[in-house]
């Protein structure tokens, strides 16, 4: 799903869980503690993630895993 003005993309949770490996409940756990992105709301009782927002989750977690090999290997 792609809103035409921004060009930015809007995924469902199961793609959201495809991307990230979390469940359902695990990620609405990490919104509940600030730890991952929170929904927008698009109509109904629908929401969608920001594609922008989970990579940028997703980068994190990578970038994470890096510091902290690095601070092992040190």
């Amino acid at each position: 799903m792609t809103t035409s003005s921004t060009g930015r993309r809007l995924l469902r949770r199961r793609e959201v869980e495809s991307r990230t490996g979390k469940s359902r409940s695990a990620i609405y756990e990490g919104i509940r503690q600030g730890t991952f992105p929170a929904p927008v709301p698009i109509g109904g009782k629908s929401v969608a993630w920001l594609e922008e927002e989970v990579e940028s989750w997703i980068a994190n977690c990578v970038a994470a895993r890096t510091a902290s090999r690095k601070n092992l290997n040190n």
